[in-house]
């Protein structure tokens, strides 16, 4: 990406939307050795691992300067570099003014561009398409050129196109001809690159500096191999296992393995495959049932290792120099009785104490609209460090804090408080904002979707082949 005339190779993390990991929060994974941006709801929206820290480049979806920046600054450490997606036309990126909804808006273009190059020490790029016309295109890159961006992505399509229409590697070789930053060239899976010499022809018709090669890579990986490509049974069996490793989310691995088998979807294989609802049964569909079950007892060691060194110590209430107790907790329904809640809870304690009523101070952060709450009882302020998508979850989550603080009973399902439901029945009407009675529910398995380059771990996944 630096020079014409030169190959590339580096991972793109998939489009990862700016509101979402702007909720996240970087936490060291000492499990995997991985970086982790985890949200409020413990998925893992992003992980990397310090051999990506030089190769991977964080691609984003936004549609605002402020936020992009914010962003930006949350990974800037842990990537190579951060790249804007301006030509994503899928309605999840445009219906929010994201991906190619943006190149209909250069202001808003050139402010995110400049925000970002001003703002951080990575190089930042971006990815568009083309335009209607070619005037306006040639028109659009200069603008962008001048932000200081230190290259541009050209996938040679106009919005509306599809896969099924031929990439125009004539206005990419336009803009490269025009301006004096790299241009890499996007777009040619379809129709041009099927081998990794395919890479080349590509990158020389359309006279840019490098390619970005997304669906024939996720078709086959190996096609970055100057030795040609891997059978992909070999090439499955390789990512499947990294996927366990590194604890991928099974609907990912999943997702990424369909787009390698296509038209083998329905061979026993492919069908094996398609009715598997864990990483284990994926593998086992895959002859790896053994490394699954060899790979997750040595994790799991890993962990009891870690936790025998700090017993409770990420559990443990803190009071900060403020005076407010705080905790890492989150409310998930799943978890408590649909007649109980922690906020109920905490509320018929004060009673049964003749203490004042909870006093909720509830906070709404405008940069991603997310919520904190700080509880006050008997004088003594509680919070959680955790941001949440709305004011009750987050009053949820403070009353919790308060009650693990005083060692007291939150209404969690299993959880037994004789006294509660005694009032229930005395003063059935005393419901202060809980939903009507119903029969209790198993809480459900949380499901993570995981939109990420895996951690490479100990070698390169295309090394060792």
């Amino acid at each position: 990406m630096k020079s014409r005339g030169r190959l590339v190779s580096g991972p793109l993390a998939w489009e990862l939307i700016d509101l979402k990991m702007l909720q996240c929060k970087r936490v060291v994974n000492e499990v995997l050795s991985t970086v982790d941006f985890v949200a409020p709801d413990e998925r893992v929206v992003f992980r990397t691992c310090e051999r990506e820290q030089s190769r991977v480049v964080f691609q984003m979806g936004t549609s605002d300067a402020d936020r992009a920046l914010a962003v930006a600054k949350l990974v800037e450490n842990d990537v190579a570099g951060i790249d804007v997606n301006m030509g994503c036309p899928k309605e999840y990126s445009t219906k929010g003014g994201m991906g190619a909804a943006l190149l209909s808006d250069p202001d808003k273009i050139e402010k995110i561009l400049s925000t970002l190059v001003k703002g951080i020490r990575r190089p930042v790029t971006c990815k568009i398409r083309i335009l209607p016309s070619l005037e306006d295109t040639l028109s659009l890159v200069k603008r962008i050129e001048r932000t200081g961006i230190a290259a541009v992505t050209v996938h040679g399509r106009k919005r509306e196109e599809r896969p099924q229409h031929p990439v125009s590697c004539e206005a990419i070789k336009a803009i490269a001809e025009t301006v004096s930053i790299p241009v890499i060239a996007n777009g040619g899976s379809h129709d041009h690159i099927q081998k990794y010499l395919d890479i080349e022809d590509f990158r020389q018709a359309t006279a840019a500096s490098s390619v970005m090669v997304a669906r024939a890579a996720m078709w086959n990986p190996s096609i970055f191999l100057k030795e040609g490509l891997r059978p992909l049974e070999e090439v499955m069996q390789k990512y499947i296992r990294y996927a366990v490793q590194y604890e991928n989310h099974y609907t990912n691995t999943k997702y990424c393995l369909c787009q390698m088998l296509r038209e083998q979807l329905e061979s026993p294989q492919g069908r094996l495959l398609h009715a598997a609802q864990s990483s284990q049964e994926i593998c086992e569909a895959f002859g790896l049932g053994a490394f699954y079950e060899e790979t997750t007892r040595e994790l799991n060691a890993r962990r009891a290792e870690l936790l025998a060194r700090t017993p409770e110590a990420a559990r443990e209430p803190v009071e900060d120099t403020s005076g407010v107790i705080k905790m890492a907790v989150k409310f998930d329904r799943r978890a408590y009785s649909p007649q109980i809640t922690p906020k109920m809870c905490l509320l018929e304690w004060c009673r049964k104490e003749k203490l004042a009523q909870p006093v909720y101070d509830t906070v709404q952060r405008p940069l991603d609209r997310l919520f904190c709450s700080v509880v006050t009882v008997a004088e003594q302020k509680y919070q959680s460090t955790l941001w949440d998508k709305s004011k009750k979850l987050a009053e949820q989550a403070a009353a919790i804090v308060c009650l693990r603080s005083r060692g007291l009973p939150e209404g969690r399902l299993g959880e037994e408080n004789p006294s509660w439901h005694k009032r229930k029945r005395e003063a059935p009407d005393q419901d202060p904002g809980g939903p009507g009675a119903q029969e209790h529910a198993v809480p459900g398995e949380l499901c993570k979707k995981l939109f990420v380059a895996l951690g490479s771990g100990e070698e390169s996944p295309l090394e060792g082949w």
